[in-house]
């Protein structure tokens, strides 16, 4: 399992390793944390004391030094794992549920029509639909849309990314997803 690591604002940063956290522990690095220990880290034995050193790692950290996230007003990287999943792997045309090996990133306006590759014009199609609509409009094809593409937040593309994610964490990053969100059905 992955630590959630925040800047000092709250803002989700990356997900990280458990000994990457515990290395912040260990230079006083974390200045708070959220959730129950979710796990132990043992060491050697300390000098001073004769005891084995011992790390508790929290499920979601926020570091000290760090700079506040800039990420939050940067459009999250878009791939077709996030995209399938911010869809829930519903081609949009239609409206049935696929494996993501069935799944193609589909285009609204076409990329051979200047359609751009980014999260408001992309949409998961099977690919039956998206043979079927071509480099056409979906208009042109006589073909609409059962849901509009939209943006993940930088919340939503922390969960998007696809990490096992524990119910702290979880609980932590939908509270700041947006309720348009398809991650909250």
């Amino acid at each position: 399992m992955d630590v959630l690591q925040l800047d000092l604002s709250g803002r989700p940063q990356a997900w990280i390793e458990p000994r990457q956290a515990a290395i912040l522990y260990a230079c006083d690095g974390v200045a708070w944390t959220v959730g129950s220990p979710c796990q132990v880290l043992r060491g050697g034995i300390q000098r001073k004391t004769g005891l084995l050193s011992r790390i508790e790692v929290h499920p979601i950290i926020a570091v000290r030094g760090t700079v506040p996230s800039r990420a939050w007003r940067v459009a999250p990287a878009l791939t077709n794992p996030k995209l399938f999943t911010r869809d829930r792997q519903v081609c949009a045309y239609c409206g049935d549920h696929f494996a993501f090996d069935l799944l193609t990133r589909e285009h609204i306006v076409p990329s051979s029509r200047g359609g751009r590759d980014n999260w408001m014009n992309c949409i998961t199609a099977c690919r039956a639909c998206n043979g079927r609509k071509g480099n056409r409009l979906p208009e042109e094809s006589n073909m609409s849309l059962l849901y509009l593409p939209y943006t993940p937040s930088l919340h939503e593309d922390m969960i998007l990314r696809g990490r096992r994610i524990v119910a702290d964490q979880m609980e932590f990053l939908l509270a700041s997803v947006p309720r348009y969100s398809r991650l909250h059905d």
